[in-house]
């Protein structure tokens, strides 16, 4: 911090030095006498509730990048240029440390992370939850997605917890016995296993009607996983492939008139719908 200031030429001259000829001394000081640009803007991200020394450090870091990214001859200030490395460090730094979960993978989102909080007290929004009216208007300012501001207004209000937390003082219960299973309950899985079995069978019965070319190419096209082209049927079967594709169009019409026959209502029978 005691460091003395660069004059303009001053600056220059080091730059030129470091670029050039890899000057490391000059470089040391280019950069020392700036860090007291990363300890004043280290300052202004201290309420995320991160270390200052680590916020110092990867200041540090977006500092020794702009000095290696300096163009002199852009007859630029280099404390202006660093700046925005220095805050760019420190706001990566921050996007990756305040949460276990990822924050602000978007230019919008990274801009409200950091912006929020500052135009929610300038339109007076002080309660705990963000109102719809502030969001509203603050999603129309970033051109996002009020879902997105309301999200983010979500995230910036609460810290992280644990999942297996207890409910109440009594420890009756964790938070995630409160989340939705995205699978099936028993019951459903059963049925979902029972109409699938029952339409197999309904399938395999129909297949029955069509004669061994027409089950070859609905199999071969229609049932297994990959799914064979029509060009290596045709080579198979000694035939063009719009012959095949004639034979499949047939043998379709022919399976659906089958199934119809055998279930005149799929819907009624559960396999629809």
């Amino acid at each position: 911090m005691r460091a003395p200031l660069l004059s303009a030429e001053r600056e220059q001259d080091l730059a030129r030095r470091w670029r050039d000829r890899g000057d490391q001394t000059a470089l040391n000081e280019l950069i020392t006498a700036y860090l007291r640009l990363v300890v004043s803007m280290a300052s202004r991200f201290r309420h995320y509730g991160l270390p200052v020394s680590d916020l110092v450090q990867e200041g540090c870091v977006g500092l020794m990048q702009a000095a290696s990214r300096f163009e002199p001859d852009r007859e630029v200030r280099f404390s202006t240029y660093a700046s925005w490395w220095i805050r760019a460090a420190m706001q990566d730094y921050v996007l990756r440390n305040w949460s276990i979960v990822r924050t602000g993978t978007t230019s919008s989102q990274k801009a409200l992370f950091f912006n929020l909080r500052r135009l929610r007290a300038q339109l007076g929004d002080v309660q705990e939850h963000a109102s719809s009216a502030a969001l509203a208007e603050i999603a129309q300012k970033f051109r996002a997605p009020e879902r997105d501001v309301a999200m983010m207004a979500a995230r910036l209000s609460a810290s992280d917890r644990s999942l297996n937390a207890p409910l109440g003082e009594n420890g009756d219960g964790e938070w995630q016995d409160l989340l939705a299973a995205d699978e099936d309950d028993p019951e459903a899985a059963v049925m979902r296993a029972r109409d699938g079995a029952a339409r197999t069978r309904l399938v395999h019965d129909a297949l029955g009607d069509l004669n061994e070319r027409e089950r070859l190419i609905i199999n071969e096209r229609m049932l297994t996983e990959e799914g064979t082209t029509l060009e290596m049927l045709g080579a198979r079967l000694g035939i063009s492939k719009e012959r095949v594709r004639q034979i499949e169009s047939a043998a379709m019409a022919k399976l659906r008139k089958a199934l119809l026959a055998r279930v005149p209502d799929p819907i009624a029978a559960g396999y629809i719908g």
